[in-house]
């Protein structure tokens, strides 16, 4: 629908914070867009093995260089993309080799990601130095297909790869809402509904409570995708990135997301198509947070958080922001990126 690879980028990111110790470092790369042109750009002269047809690569060439990491025995192996390559990881190796994920794709419901590309670096490097030690099992999530074409959309547990252990640098593992908040999200319906004005737009993010706001309005909700109400009414479904900066401009808009269950990811994690320009030209202030309670309180004190792809924008996006949790109820939370 528009959207633009963004995994060589963001290993480059992740490389950055790798590319102080190259002196002591070997980087074994499969070919071309699966890892040596990342590390080429920034100045690291990689091993190359393996082969791929470039521009069609599948997973099996992932399996292919994962089983080939194994065989080589590397100290981590980090790879750059989201839950499916995530998967395909798994399946080749399981829990044999230290691996840490590079968050690059568009559903990232697992656990061995890092929460951005900078501290996927950041990780790797400390484990490379020996700072962090320890390892733990992490787990891969993807999207229940059967449940997905039954309009349920859940993720579902397929095994564990071990990664670097350390809490303030990775992202937990999506949790789903509870069957008991459905109240809860009724009112916090109630809430944003009652503040609607006829003459704004309202870009919905996906997710179950958002989806409750449609739902109380009478309107269809795209399972995974973004739609945009304006006086009650739908006026674009399942919309991308230029279709949504045509849409605002000249018009008054906010943008209504929740945070992901367990996680506390409001951008950046199954809703880039609201993208850092899409943001910039909404505002900060025109950015309605939603979440039940219990997703708050499932966090446990850690800061909701940003990884949009623009430094910039994680940065504005930064600091206190009201989140909505019930009618007339909103409670201050940390946004950090």
């Amino acid at each position: 629908m528009g959207a633009l690879p963004e995994a060589l980028d963001r290993t480059v990111q992740a490389l950055e914070r790798v590319k102080p110790l190259k002196e002591d470092l070997q980087v074994i790369t499969y070919p071309a867009e699966m890892g040596e042109d990342a590390a080429r750009a920034c100045g690291l002269e990689p091993t190359v093995i393996g082969s791929i047809n470039q521009g069609e690569t599948t997973p099996q060439d992932t399996e292919n260089a994962a089983i080939d990491m194994l065989r080589l025995r590397v100290d981590l192996l980090l790879f750059a993309g989201g839950d499916g390559t995530a998967r395909d990881v798994c399946n080749a190796i399981g829990e044999t080799l230290p691996v840490l994920g590079i968050p690059a794709g568009v559903k990232i419901h697992s656990a061995v990601f890092a929460t951005n590309p900078i501290n996927a670096g950041e990780l790797a490097a400390l484990y490379l130095q020996g700072k962090v030690a320890s390892l733990r099992a992490a787990e891969v999530m993807d999207v229940d297909e059967e449940g997905f074409r039954r309009g349920i959309v859940s993720a579902k547990l397929y095994g564990y790869l071990r990664i670097p252990s350390q809490t303030r640098l990775v992202q937990t593992v999506k949790a789903p809402s509870s069957p008991g908040e459905e109240a809860s999200m009724e009112a916090i319906a109630y809430d944003i509904i009652d503040r609607m004005d006829d003459d704004c737009f309202y870009i919905i993010g996906p997710g179950t409570t958002t989806r409750a706001i449609t739902s109380r309005l009478g309107l269809s909700k795209t399972l995974i995708g973004v739609d945009v109400v304006a006086a009650r009414k739908l006026v674009a479904v399942d919309v991308n990135e230029s279709q949504l900066l045509e849409l605002l401009e000249g018009r008054k808009a906010k943008i209504i997301v929740t945070p992901i269950g367990g996680q506390g990811c409001i951008f950046g994690r199954g809703n880039q198509q609201i993208s850092p320009k899409v943001i910039e030209k909404v505002g900060k202030d025109n950015i309605i947070v939603v979440g039940t309670t219990g997703k708050i309180n499932s966090l446990r004190g850690r800061p909701l958080w940003v990884d949009t792809g623009q430094r910039a924008v994680d940065r504005m996006l930064s600091g206190y922001i009201k989140v909505v949790t019930g009618y007339n109820e909103q409670t201050i939370y940390k946004v950090s990126c």
